[in-house]
């Protein structure tokens, strides 16, 4: 086959490989530990990037053991988001490559709230306990702007997407994460005096941020709560006076229905280690502060 033949059959090749999967997947890609570190990156690198949050949506984040596969898919990735404050276990159990790796709460640790060890289990039956560090930080806007100015630095250091780009998505991400700060702090004002109960030990930066009295049980997220956890609940309204519950995900309407006839206000306030089913972090923050609002006894 003579050169003026091959050109266009070469040209045609080309344009199929670049087309192709393989080629889409050179774009560089992020792995978070959670669902708002996927959130703050996606918001940072735009399309320059391809951020990924493994874990399977009935899985705690916090105590998900990746598989082989999944341990591959992390440490071939370009850049590795850890959360700090104790979060995601498997953390320490994994080789990870250490020039891939961003701790996002490496420069606010003098912040983190300690917490008692407390040993328990999920719907999986595995026992496990919290490390003594409250670790859900990006419930506090200010700790998420940290978190995300931690983010912006870490893309900008690996080339993973012009610098420029990025100063100019951090304002913006920064500017939505300080409205999500003043709608807080109107919701909750004068709540400070009102006792809370919250199902999960998940919201200790929410609670100092914007000084709320909150107490935690250790219920399953969504779940209807069992004949000993209702009397742990009775008694708890009984000892605290609460008149909030907040849920971390939505139960039957039955459970809202035990509380309601507690005199418990029920709101949903999705912990955002993992995503929502509407909406994205932003949206689901501000409807439940909404919803924080709307149900406040004052």
């Amino acid at each position: 086959m003579t050169m003026p033949l091959l050109r266009p059959l070469l040209a045609v090749v080309m344009i199929l490989l670049a087309a192709s999967p393989v080629a889409a997947q050179d774009r560089p890609r992020v792995v978070a530990v959670n669902y708002a570190l996927q959130y703050f990156a996606e918001r940072l690198v735009g399309d320059t990037a391809e951020v990924i949050f493994p874990v399977p949506q009935d899985v705690d984040p916090s105590f998900w053991r990746p598989s082989i596969a999944d341990i591959s898919t992390i440490q071939s990735a370009d850049l590795i988001l850890l959360n700090g404050a104790g979060f995601a276990t498997w953390v320490d159990r994994v080789s990870l490559p250490r020039a891939k790796v961003a701790n996002t709460t490496a420069a606010i640790e003098d912040r983190f709230i300690r917490t008692e060890s407390i040993t328990h289990s999920h719907g999986d039956g595995d026992e496990h306990s919290h490390e003594g560090l409250a670790s859900y930080t990006w419930l506090d806007p200010m700790l998420a702007i940290a978190q995300a100015e931690a983010i912006a630095s870490a893309i900008t250091a690996r080339g993973i997407a012009p610098e420029d780009e990025v100063a100019n998505r951090l304002a913006a991400l920064r500017t939505d994460l300080e409205g999500l700060d003043t709608q807080a702090t109107r919701a909750f004002a004068g709540m400070q005096d009102i006792a809370m109960i919250a199902t999960h030990p998940r919201y200790q930066y929410l609670a100092r941020r914007y000084d709320l009295s909150l107490t935690s049980l250790e219920w399953e997220a969504g779940a209807m709560p069992t004949d000993a956890e209702r009397a742990e609940l009775v008694a708890l309204v009984a000892q605290t006076g609460a008149q909030v519950l907040i849920w971390e995900a939505e139960p039957p309407a039955d459970a809202f229905a035990i509380a309601a006839n507690l005199g418990l206000a029920n709101i949903v306030f999705p912990t955002l280690a993992h995503g929502v089913e509407e909406g994205d972090y932003m949206q689901a923050v501000a409807a439940a502060l909404t919803a924080m609002s709307d149900a406040s006894p004052q």
